[in-house]
């Protein structure tokens, strides 16, 4: 069900519970600022989930709220996982879905990084 993302953030959402332990991941990266793993129901050969640690609901929020450490702590992350991931050479897609029109699933700011095959047109015509 597709997320308002101007609601308060809800610590009892699956990201939140990840954070903490509560439900195990498959982990690629973690730092002070990001949490990086596979999700558990691909949409491409590699579908990576990046989180920032702290409870941002959207890009909306994280930009308002975040601290300058913590913005530019989860960009550098994104971009070291798709480095670390050897996704740069052949090309990756990063999608950010933020509230209802998008389809946000899970209201907690989180960037997919898609890649491993040619990923087709952006948005469906």
């Amino acid at each position: 069900m597709p997320i308002d993302a101007t609601r308060p953030y809800d610590d009892q959402n699956i990201f939140a519970k990840i954070l903490r332990g509560e439900i195990p991941s498959k982990k690629v990266f973690e730092d002070e600022f990001a949490l990086a793993f596979h999700d558990i129901n691909p949409q491409a050969p590699t579908h990576i989930l990046v989180i920032p640690k702290g409870p941002y609901v959207s890009w909306d929020d994280f930009s308002a709220k975040g601290s300058d450490a913590e913005i530019a702590g989860f960009v550098r992350a994104v971009g070291t996982v798709a480095r670390d991931a050897g996704l740069v050479a052949p090309g990756y897609r990063l999608l950010a879905n933020t509230g209802l029109d998008s389809h946000q699933e899970v209201p907690h700011l989180h960037v997919h990084i898609f890649a491993g095959h040619k990923l087709g047109p952006m948005l469906a015509r």
